[in-house]
């Protein structure tokens, strides 16, 4: 390889590192209990937590830059006053009240356009694991600062 190619792509390689660090500094600034974490599968930058009674998960950049979260056991009022705020109620026929007062099953949503894909197992225990996978980083980081405001309302309820 020509030194003046080698010379922009490791300038290319630079940038999205940068573009990595960004987006993890934008999870956490969203969702706070977020830690640095072993790679996933998606083999770019991980975020995982843990909180008692609030849940677990993580949050990952794949290397196309497109974000992933998969939160297990959050208390689904949380989860609906997220989602209602983010997107509204009734998007995967969940109900009119959201996911606040959806009914225990699977609702699960693929967006053909974007290939993006949305996954909720609505418990009997009142919790919602979730997953919400190639989607655009600002889209998650929305998700997250409506999540981790819901939480805190939670933790004062």
């Amino acid at each position: 390889m020509e030194a003046h190619v080698k010379e922009a792509l490791q300038s290319w390689y630079g940038a999205w590192e940068l573009h990595e660090d960004a987006a993890q500094e934008a999870f956490t600034a969203a969702f706070p209990a977020l830690s640095p974490a072993t790679k996933c599968q998606c083999f770019g930058p991980t975020l995982r937590w843990t909180t008692p009674g609030e849940g677990t998960g993580k949050v990952c950049l794949d290397d196309h830059g497109r974000a992933t979260i998969e939160f297990e056991n959050v208390p689904k009022t949380a989860v609906g006053t997220a989602m209602a705020e983010c997107w509204g109620a009734d998007w995967f026929d969940e109900g009119t009240g959201g996911f606040a007062e959806a009914e225990p099953g699977q609702y699960h949503y693929e967006d053909e356009q974007t290939y993006s894909e949305y996954e909720f197992d609505v418990n009997t225990d009142g919790t919602v694991t979730f997953g919400i996978s190639y989607v655009k980083v600002d889209d998650i980081v929305t998700m997250l600062d409506a999540l981790e405001r819901a939480l805190a309302e939670h933790r004062t309820a």
